[in-house]
Formats: C-alpha cells, sequence, structure tokens
C-alpha cells in the first residue's frame, strides 16, 4: 500500500515540475498569440516593401516624373549680326532683349541703340575703314532674366573695291643669302580700298585662303606684293609697290595650281591658272574643283566652253627651278582670263611691286 502511494506521490509531482518548466521557459510576450504572430509578421512585410518603393525613387537611374526636368533652360542665342553700312549694325536674336553695354575693339562710339523685341540697331559715330575686322562685346539681358555676355567677330562693308588683276607669281624660293620668296602681285587698275579682300591658293586645299587683307587705300597703277614668307632679317624681298609678308616658310605658291582674289560676297575679282605639263585632266580634286568653281564665276576660261583642263592653264614648265624667273602677265594688252595673256619672264625677270620685265624666256 506505501509503495503504491509512493508511486502516485511520484507521478503528481512529475506533473507539477512539467507545469511549471512550461510557465518558467516559455513565451513570456502576451502577444505570443498565433493570430497576432500573423499579423505582425504581415505588418513587417509590408514595411519591407515600402523601404523596398522608397529604395526605388532614390535611385538615381530611375527616370525623372517629367520631360521638363531634361531640358536646359531657354536663353537668347545670337542668330545674326550684320554690318548693314559703315555706320550701322544690326543683331539678331532668339527672344527680345534688353542690351546692357556694348564696346567695340578697336574702340568706335556708339551713338544711338534701338531695341525692337529680339532685334538690336547700333548706330556709330563715325564710318568704319572698309573691310576692317572689329570685335563686339555684348551685355545682355534676355525676357527670361539671363543675363549673357558674348563677343562677336565682325568686319565692316567695303563699298569701295578698285579693279585688279593678278600680274605676277613666283613658285620658286631660296634663302640666304640671295631670299627670294615665293610672291603674289596684283595690280591696281582703279583707286579703291583693299579692306577684305582675300587672296586664295588652290594646292592648299586644307585652308586656301592665305591672305585677307586689312584696309588699305591704292590708286591706279599701284603694285601690291604678298610675299609668301618671311624674310630674314635685313633683307628685303622687294622696296617697290606694297608689300606684305605671310610668316613662316611654309610653301604656298606651286607650279600647278589656281590662284584668285574674292571680295567679302565671294565674287571672284581676278583669276589664273598654272600648271606644269598640259595634261588632260587636273592630278588633284581640289584643283579640279577650282577649274570648275572659276569657269562657273566667269574668272577663267576654256577653250571647249565647258571645262577647264591643264592645257588651258599658264604653262610654268620653263620656270623649273629658277628663283630669277616669274610668270607675268602682258601688262600692255587687256585681260582676257586665258593663258595668251601670260609668259615667263628670262632670267633675272621677276619683278615685285614693279612694271613686268618684257623679255621672256
Amino acid at each position: 500500500m506505501k509503495k503504491r502511494f509512493f508511486h502516485v506521490f511520484a507521478v503528481f509531482f512529475v506533473l507539477i515540475w512539467v507545469i511549471c518548466s512550461c510557465s518558467m521557459f516559455g513565451n513570456d510576450d502576451s502577444n505570443s498569440d498565433p493570430f497576432f504572430d500573423s499579423e505582425l509578421d504581415t505588418e513587417t512585410e509590408l514595411s519591407d516593401d515600402e523601404d523596398d518603393l522608397d529604395d526605388e525613387d532614390d535611385d538615381p537611374d530611375t527616370e525623372p516624373e517629367t520631360e521638363e526636368e531634361l531640358l536646359p533652360e531657354p536663353r537668347a542665342e545670337l542668330l545674326s549680326s550684320i554690318v548693314l553700312s559703315g555706320t550701322e549694325i544690326v543683331f539678331e536674336f532668339s527672344m527680345p532683349v534688353t542690351m546692357l553695354s556694348l564696346f567695340f575693339e578697336p574702340f568706335v562710339e556708339v551713338i544711338d541703340m534701338v531695341e525692337d523685341g529680339s532685334i538690336v540697331t547700333v548706330i556709330l559715330e563715325e564710318e568704319l575703314e572698309p573691310g576692317l575686322r572689329f570685335v563686339a562685346e555684348l551685355e545682355l539681358e534676355d525676357e527670361l532674366e539671363n543675363f549673357i555676355n558674348k563677343q562677336v567677330s565682325l568686319i565692316s562693308r567695303n563699298e569701295r573695291l578698285p579693279e585688279l588683276v593678278i600680274n605676277e607669281l613666283r613658285t620658286e624660293y631660296s634663302g640666304t643669302p640671295n631670299f627670294r620668296a615665293e610672291f603674289i602681285e596684283l595690280k591696281i587698275l582703279s583707286e579703291g580700298n583693299m579692306g577684305g579682300l582675300r587672296v586664295f591658293v588652290s594646292s592648299n586645299h586644307n585652308n586656301p585662303m592665305i591672305y585677307e587683307f586689312s584696309p588699305l587705300e591704292v590708286q591706279e597703277g599701284d603694285y601690291v606684293v604678298i610675299h609668301l614668307r618671311t624674310p630674314p632679317t635685313g633683307i628685303p624681298d622687294s622696296q617697290f609697290g606694297h608689300n606684305f609678308w605671310i610668316p613662316g616658310s611654309t610653301k604656298l605658291l606651286r607650279k600647278t595650281d589656281a590662284v584668285y582674289v574674292m571680295d567679302q560676297g565671294d565674287l571672284v575679282l581676278a583669276a589664273v591658272m598654272i600648271s606644269e605639263t598640259p595634261a588632260l585632266s587636273w592630278a588633284s580634286a581640289h584643283l579640279a574643283a577650282a577649274a570648275d568653281f572659276l569657269l562657273a564665276n566667269d574668272a577663267w576660261k576654256s577653250s571647249s566652253d565647258d571645262l577647264i583642263t591643264p592645257s588651258d592653264a599658264v604653262s610654268s614648265a620653263d620656270i623649273r627651278t629658277s628663283t630669277t624667273r616669274s610668270i607675268s602677265r602682258d601688262e600692255t594688252i587687256d585681260d582676257t582670263m586665258t593663258a595668251a595673256d601670260w609668259y615667263v619672264t628670262a632670267n633675272s625677270g621677276a619683278t615685285p611691286g614693279q612694271p613686268n620685265n618684257p623679255q621672256r624666256f
């Protein structure tokens, strides 16, 4: 009997210990209800999703909300600057502007500025020299209150162009002690101003314009010589006529070439084509293009009237390597824009800045 009682008491004691253990080591959280745990997990997952959405909003690679954010801020742009006359310049902008200041270099006095929306007309006190290169420094505000500083390069109009012809060419060069540079000589047939006239040599196909004249008053009968290299100190290449030197030592004129003079409006005033050989076609595309250009502008003539070939050019074959001969125009006849006007001088026949030597090779 005692033994049975002891067994019952032991079972009861173990049961009490199990119940106490569950109370001590179980979950003390009053919200440990399975339903509540489910709700908590759901809210946590929602919060994580919201964080992901916030992260996507912060991603710099995401597209902006509107396309307007990609557009640059509009501001006035200079569309054109035109020198209408010696005293009037017109600037046109892409929107209405207010001119705050305007300066010219070299200095020119401004007596009036007329603003008409996007167009500003400037009136100068004195007339500009013909063909003068100058710079305008503009400060302005557009209708959107943008402040704009702009520098513009301009050239004044030349309404007093002289008549002229290309008169003499030297294609060969020698250094010291007998310095002789290649040159292009122009003969002036009427008074005028050379400002803004440009000289082109086609064999320099990357940059055929080799010289632009600043304002220069000339008279009928004057000779203007462009020396195509810088002379050594103290060795003048010519003491006659109006002389200009292109700095450097790059060869700019060759025995097969095209030389022409153009005004500001791209009108060809004078031209000559030379060739060392009387071939049926030009050896380079740029010379063929120059021949077509001069024919189209009635500046050099062809025997066939539809194509200028090397056979239509002035022959430079007799120049060979001589630095004292030149390709000269016969000054006693009118310009026919053909090879018939030209010849190669005898030795020591080059005469830069003076009347051409009539002695032929």
